[in-house]
């Protein structure tokens, strides 16, 4: 038999048992690791003021870690938790606490807008709109034509645009609805809007297109939540703002309200009794409304022969944080005499714990200590219009109104107000509204002024600014300044019997340095007319005559007066006052005394 072949030895390079399972599984392992590599590690190849991308690879990264097997799953490389450290680093100036200004203008559309949403004013919107080009997409479509709207009920195309997007009538701060014979350049509407909607407009009934326009209207107050101010002057229309005043009570951020209508005053029902007995139980309140004011207007239209303050009465228990109440009734023209609404209800009743500001003009009081409960349960008031009629007779008593800074009033009102007696001094600084009648005046005359003058006297030296409805002869101006010499600003109003158009400035200086704390002085032209070329090098020889007048009423004035600093113009309602402008040096030297012409706001 021949001998079986040896087998050959096994090579000293191959490795045997253990080894060959090790080799095998790192070789493995590094296959693996190699395939789930995904980003590249270098730390260079990554933008540093790029965080969108640094935030799309940490999840890229972060993403594959349970995709691995074995003992890699959820763990880092050495060179991976570098990288994962320097993408943290790329991306935590724009979502830590840390400051920096590109992250207002990352942030999506939507977080802007809703931060553009709480800026009033659009003074603020300009300026922030004006900071970038981002800002400015946002700012002008859709919130800065928007702040303030002002348009006529007949407007349906603004109504419709506001219904259907409702993301932009929540923009709307401030409301006016204007009258419908208001000319179109008085109108404020966003550019986007469509002028005119035919299919819209279109109607055959002349009350069906009535009830068009108030529905839209209604439809478009009811998406305005972020309403601060409303202002209605619609008098020519048959839409009364009884209708409208429901969903006013859904503004809860409304702040004022101004209505300028004669249906307001007219009789009917409340809009509180028209509600149903299951909502007038719970009485919705406008916490933040701290102004109205109710006016009528001199148009027949809507206006009744009976005026009265309920309706006024209804809205006004809605508002029990009201700060500023202003109640004003105009007689229609056309209309023959009317009577004034009666307050006493709103006196008796309506209760303000924060009103600072109160004015009541043409109405009447049937109950005689009407006004004066209200106003002792006022404490707080600053400032004080009352007119309630000839007849009726003020009676305070004691310690009223301690706060008091402004009255405007006739002057038996002023009278007992000024000598009410108070056990703190009364603050009281602005009188205006009286009207001195002389001698042979209506209401008393001479005594009624003098027991004016004599209580102006009694109350001290605090009042510093006095604007008259009127006066009568020169006398009355002179016993004026002798019982207030304290005065900064006078106002004498306007003469019974007009006299020439200048009077005489040295008797009116005379009568005027009793006044040495006097700044401004109304009611009297001192200065002849000029023409405006009249000023210039080229002077006409009547210009220079009149120009030579007034340098010496100047100099007289500012002689007896060393503090009077504007005076009247010569042309009156001409929106211009004369300023008298004094040498620093020489204050006191008439020759160096010059008059300016300058214009003032109305």
């Amino acid at each position: 038999m021949a001998a079986r072949p040896a087998s050959p030895k096994p090579s000293s390079t191959r490795p045997k048992g253990p080894a060959v399972k090790t080799s095998i599984l790192k070789s493995r392992q590094a296959h693996h690791v190699k395939a789930a590599q995904v980003v590249d590690t270098n730390l260079n190849s990554y933008d540093r003021t790029d965080p969108f991308m640094a935030f799309n690879v940490l999840l890229k990264l972060l993403g594959s870690l349970p995709s691995r097997i074995g003992g890699c799953q959820f763990k880092l490389t050495p060179e991976e938790h570098k990288l994962s450290l320097h993408l943290l680093n790329v991306v935590e100036p724009f979502v830590g606490l840390a400051h920096s200004r590109r992250t207002i203008t990352r942030q999506p559309t939507e977080i802007l807008d809703a931060i553009v949403l709480y800026v009033d004013a659009k003074r603020d919107l300009l300026a922030l709109a004006l900071s970038c080009q981002r800002m400015h997409d946002i700012v002008f479509p859709r919130h800065y034509h928007y702040r303030h709207i002002r348009c006529k009920v007949s407007s349906l195309s603004v109504w419709n645009h506001l219904v259907v997007h409702r993301s932009l009538a929540r923009n709307v701060r401030r409301l006016e609805i204007l009258d419908e014979r208001a000319a179109s350049t008085e109108l404020l509407v966003p550019g986007d809007i469509l002028g005119s909607d035919t299919d819209m407009d279109s109607t055959d009934d002349e009350l069906g297109m009535h009830d068009k326009q108030e529905r839209f209207l209604i439809g478009a107050l009811g998406k305005m939540t972020s309403l601060t101010s409303f202002s209605w002057a619609c008098n020519h229309s048959p839409i009364s703002i009884d209708n409208v005043w429901p969903t006013l009570l859904k503004c809860y951020s409304l702040r004022e309200v101004d209505i300028s209508d004669n249906l307001i005053f007219s009789d009917g029902e409340s809009p509180e009794s028209e509600s149903s007995p299951v909502k007038s139980r719970r009485r919705v309140l406008l916490q933040d409304l701290k102004s109205v004011v109710v006016r009528s207007t001199k148009h027949a239209y809507g206006s009744t022969k009976h005026p009265v303050l309920s309706r006024i009465s209804g809205m006004l228990g809605h508002c029990p944080n009201l700060e500023a109440l202003d109640i004003a009734y105009a007689q229609p023209r056309n209309m023959g005499a009317t009577s004034y609404p009666a307050a006493d209800e709103l006196l008796l009743y309506s209760r303000f714990p924060n009103l600072t500001a109160l004015a009541l003009t043409n109405l009447r009081c049937t109950i005689a200590d009407a006004p004066a409960t209200f106003l002792m349960a006022h404490t707080h008031l600053t400032h004080l219009r009352l007119d309630l009629g000839p007849a009726h007779r003020l009676e305070l008593p004691h310690n009223a109104l301690p706060h008091l800074r402004e009255l405007h009033s006739n002057r038996d009102v002023a009278t007992v107000v000024l000598s009410c007696p108070s056990d703190m001094p009364r603050p009281l600084e602005t009188l205006r509204g009286m009207r001195l009648a002389g001698p042979a005046g209506p209401g008393g005359g001479a005594a009624a002024d003098a027991h004016f003058l004599g209580s102006l006297r009694a109350f001290g030296g605090e009042v510093r600014r006095i604007e008259l409805a009127g006066w009568s002869e020169m006398d009355d101006a002179r016993r004026l300044a002798e019982a207030a010499p304290g005065l900064v600003w006078l106002d004498v109003g306007k003469k019974a019997q007009r006299g020439p158009p200048v009077a005489s400035a040295a008797e009116w200086a005379t009568l005027l340095s009793g006044l040495p704390e006097l700044a401004t002085f109304h009611g009297v032209r001192f200065f002849y007319e000029v023409s405006a070329a009249g000023t210039g090098v080229n002077l006409t020889m009547a210009d220079r005559s009149r120009v030579r007048k007034n340098d010496e009423v100047a100099g007289v004035l500012a002689w007896k007066c060393p503090k009077l600093r504007r005076l009247d113009h010569w042309e009156e309602n001409g929106g211009k006052v004369v300023v008298l402008v004094r040498d620093g040096e020489r204050e006191r030297a008439a020759e160096k005394v010059r008059w300016e012409v300058r214009r003032v706001k109305a």
